[in-house]
Order: C-alpha cells, then structure tokens, then sequence
C-alpha cells in the first residue's frame, strides 16, 4: 500500500532524577553530599533510508516514546543515559510541526537526519548544592521532561520528470512503454490510485526518473478527483510532460484547465520547463495527423504510448531539454557559493 501522509506523536525519554546521598565511611559518621546526576533521557531521530518508498509503517503505529534517563545513585554514580529511538523514513519526506505548520526537515538524500524530539536533561543530585554554609543539601533536582510533540510527514516523491494529464489520456501506457514499470492499466478513469515510479535507461547508459500522477480533472487543487492527495509529488521534478488524449474535442482548453490547476496549488509549478505531448495519433488519419497544429508556445510531440510511434523522439527531446536544466542548475549553485 502506498502512504504519502501521516501524523504521529514524538515523545522525548524524561531526565532521571539527581540522587540524594551521603557518603557512609568507616569512622566518617557524618560525610557529604554524594548523590549523582540523573541521566539524560533519549531523542528521538528521523533518518532517510533509500530502501523505504512509502509512509505505511506509520498508518499502524502513531504514537513514538524514546527511553527514559535512569536516577542517579550514592558514591556520585550519574544514572544512565536514555536510549535514543531511530525511526526510518523514505527519501522526499517533509517533516512538519502540526501545531504550528512549521517545517522542520525536508529530508532528500540518503543518510539525511532530523531530531524532532529531545530528551529531558537529566537532574544534577545533591552534590552540587554543598555550600560552605549549607554542608547538607537534602535536596535534589528533578529531571526534565523530554519533549513531546505531534508531526505530519509528507511525502514528496523524486522524480526528474512529471507525467500531468487527465484521466485516460494514457500516461500509465506511456511509462509502461520507456520504462520498467507496470502501473495498473485499463479504459477507464482512475486506473491509477496512487503515485508509480519508473526508471527510463536511454541507450548511452544515462537515465532519468518520471512520475505518473493519478489523472487530473476540473477542481484538482481543492481535492476533486484525485488531485489534492497527489499534486505534491511533482513539486520535486526538474520537468513537466502535458500528455493530452487527441481524441479530445478541444485540445487547447484541456491544455490550459491542466495549468490552471497546477496554477492554483501551487503557481511555481507553472515555471518549470515543460513539454507538451499529444497521444493515441495512431486514432488519427494520416490527413488529421498532419493538421494537428496547436500553435501554443511550448515545444510539442506527438506520440502513440500504445504503438510506440514517435517514443524516440520523445525520449532525446526528454533528454536534451533535463541536461539544459542540469547545466542550468550547475550555474545557480555556482552562483550562490
């Protein structure tokens, strides 16, 4: 099962308790303050592990408690530290505050972490608080609570290429024809209920990543169809795919209602480069073929994702137009150092 949400509670293992204490010696009937420091309760840690692509584990376990620190003991013994808790999570994970919204982590790459509850300090025993006039502190600090909070998880998958279209305009059979994967396929809308990945390896070894999205329909940006649970999934890509059915009656509004609710989740999405495909030209005459013209000022290829006519060219266009963002970012990066 695919998971892209969650909400769990972080609790941060409690400080022990300092020890009241006082060191019992032979002929020292009456020695000083010997109580020890508590030990410092467990954190709690996120951390990205290549080999997760789902948020699942966390749809069965919600709540998530670090190891409390053990009380310190007589002869100035600290207590033992609390142990801290590892929780995996799939690269592309945004960790967020509920509470305040706040992001906290956006973790990308392997190895990538993030604290996201501490635990409480532990209490100092009553050794410390010996004064020159009070020799026999009776008194001892008690430890911290670990902190506790409530975090959403989301998930953002990373991918170089975004596959944008509206129901049964054929981009499962598109990715199933470039790449390795199998997403369910079938004539109707909503064949796809979540997210598929696939890796397209061209023939000089080089490859890239592209994500087919659930179809969008009218009212995706507030949640109708599948729209809203997914959209965030092409955040992350370097390039977009329109793919449009051109057996639609009016390709052009197709073209500019897939915008717009791109545009109104989340308008920078609208910036990145984009190609525009049109697919099932084997439905088309040769005449209509040739007539097709849509006259928009965005680069455009025809296909058929059934037959594979015209996967060829797509796929060098696919390339050349992610080595210019490649460059590109190189620029920037050098830039900002």
């Amino acid at each position: 099962m695919f998971v892209d949400y969650a909400e769990i509670e972080v609790r941060g293992g409690d400080g022990g308790s300092g020890c009241v204490s006082f060191r019992r010696e032979k002929f020292v009937p009456k020695g000083g303050p010997d109580g020890g420091d508590g030990g410092k309760g467990g954190s709690i840690t996120l951390k990205v592990d290549t080999d997760l692509s789902t948020l699942l584990d966390f749809h069965y376990k919600k709540i998530y408690k670090a190891k409390r620190g053990m009380h310190g003991k007589g002869k100035n013994q600290t207590g033992v530290d609390g142990e801290n808790l590892l929780i995996k999570v799939p690269p592309g994970t945004i960790v967020k505050d509920k509470a305040t919204g706040e992001i906290l982590a956006d973790l990308i790459s392997e190895g990538s972490t993030c604290i996201v509850a501490k635990g409480g300090r532990g209490g100092k025993g009553n050794s410390h608080f010996k004064t020159s006039t009070h020799q026999t502190p009776r008194f001892a600090q008690p430890g911290e609570k670990g902190e506790v909070k409530k975090i959403v998880l989301e998930l953002k998958l990373l991918a170089d290429v975004g596959l944008v279209g509206a129901p049964n305009a054929g981009k499962s059979t598109l990715l199933t024809r470039v790449s390795e994967a199998r997403p369910k396929i079938a004539s109707y809308p909503f064949t796809t209920l979540k997210p598929n990945l696939g890796v397209v390896r061209l023939s000089d070894h080089r490859s890239f990543i592209l994500a087919d999205i659930p179809g969008l329909i009218e009212g995706a940006h507030q949640g109708k169809g599948l729209g809203l649970e997914f959209l965030r999934h092409i955040q992350r890509t370097k390039l977009l795919i329109y793919l449009l059915d051109v057996t639609v009656s009016d390709l052009k509004t197709e073209y500019y209602n897939l915008q717009n609710e791109l545009k109104l989740f989340d308008i920078s999405l609208l910036d990145k480069p984009s190609i525009l495909v049109l697919n099932k030209i084997d439905l088309l005459s040769e005449k209509e073929n040739t007539k097709l013209k849509l006259n928009l000022d965005t680069q455009m290829v025809k296909i058929s994702a059934l037959t594979g006519e015209g996967l060829d060219k797509l796929l060098k266009v696919l390339d050349r137009e992610l080595d210019k963002v490649r460059i590109r970012e190189k620029g920037e990066m050098r830039i900002g150092v």
